[in-house]
Order: structure tokens, then C-alpha cells, then sequence
């Protein structure tokens, strides 16, 4: 289960009109496990059920700079999700930007691990994106973008600790 860390805007702070959700599971597997199956394509692709087919190679190791892009469903629909790495400490943190369709976010995975035996990893995922999103004909308010940002979050780390902890 998920538990939730955050989920505000802040008018006060530098970027205004941004939405942030964060959210937290701990995932019975260590980081090791948990890091690979958040970078290794041919992992991706098995977890997260959206991620029809990697568009293009990625080099691996993952370093600064590295770009996943992929064929992927959004309601339903085949849409390319790219994902450039922005920053990232191996087994402990991915700061990528994040293109889904009219959908620009930027993520930010975090691994730490949690006192237990057997190792378990406590898995976060933050996403900060702009308050509003166009879409054809509008666009949705910030209502609709922090549920549609709250729904994948969720969904992201639910399915990596389910693949995590069955593998």
C-alpha cells in the first residue's frame, strides 16, 4: 500500500502554479533488485503494462543525459513517453523530466533502505508538474492534473513493488 507524503500547490514558492505529488511504498526486495527494474528496459516493459515497446536503445549504465522513449497508452491511447535522465545517484535516486503526450512532468524515484530481515527498500516517487494541461479543445484544471498525477504515481509504484516482490 502507498502512503502519502505530499500533495499541495505552493503560490508562495519560485514556481508557481506547480502541483506536487509524492507518495511511498516499502517494497520487499533490495535496492539492488528494485534499482534494475526501474532502469533495465527489458524489465520496464514487463512491470509497468502501459509500456508497449522501447522506441530506441538506451545505454547502459544510466547516466546524466540518458533518454528512454517509448510507445505507451494513456487512457487507452498509443502515445510516446520520453523520459530523460536528469540526475541520478546509482541504487538511490532518478530526477528524470518526462514527456507524456501533452503531459510534461518531472519525476523523481528515491530508494533508501528499510531496517528489516529480509532487505526491503523503502520505494518514493515525486512528481511536480504545472497546474493546468492542455488538451485539445481546453485544457484540464488543477484539480483533474493533481488526480491524473496522483493515479499515476500510485500506479507506478504498485506495479514496481508487485514485479519487485514476484521476481
Amino acid at each position: 500500500m502507498t502512503q502519502a507524503l505530499a500533495d499541495d500547490t505552493r503560490p508562495d514558492h519560485p514556481t508557481h502554479g506547480v502541483i506536487t505529488t509524492a507518495l511511498s511504498t516499502v517494497v520487499g526486495a533490495p535496492r539492488p533488485r528494485v534499482w534494475r527494474a526501474l532502469t533495465d528496459p527489458a524489465e520496464i516493459v514487463r512491470w509497468d503494462e502501459r509500456a508497449l515497446r522501447l522506441l530506441q536503445p538506451v545505454a547502459q549504465p544510466l547516466a546524466a543525459g540518458s533518454v528512454f522513449c517509448w510507445r505507451y497508452l494513456l487512457g487507452g491511447i498509443p502515445v510516446v513517453l520520453r523520459e530523460e535522465a536528469l540526475d541520478l545517484v546509482a541504487e538511490e535516486r532518478l530526477h528524470a523530466g518526462v514527456s507524456l503526450g501533452l503531459f510534461h512532468f518531472e519525476q523523481t524515484f528515491t530508494l533508501a533502505d528499510e531496517a528489516a530481515d529480509p532487505p526491503r527498500t523503502r520505494l518514493s516517487l515525486r512528481l511536480a508538474t504545472g497546474n493546468s494541461l492542455p488538451v485539445v479543445g481546453g485544457h484540464l484544471d488543477r484539480f483533474a492534473v493533481r488526480r491524473q498525477a496522483a493515479q499515476l504515481v500510485d500506479m507506478r509504484l504498485r506495479a514496481l513493488q508487485k514485479w519487485c516482490e514476484s521476481s
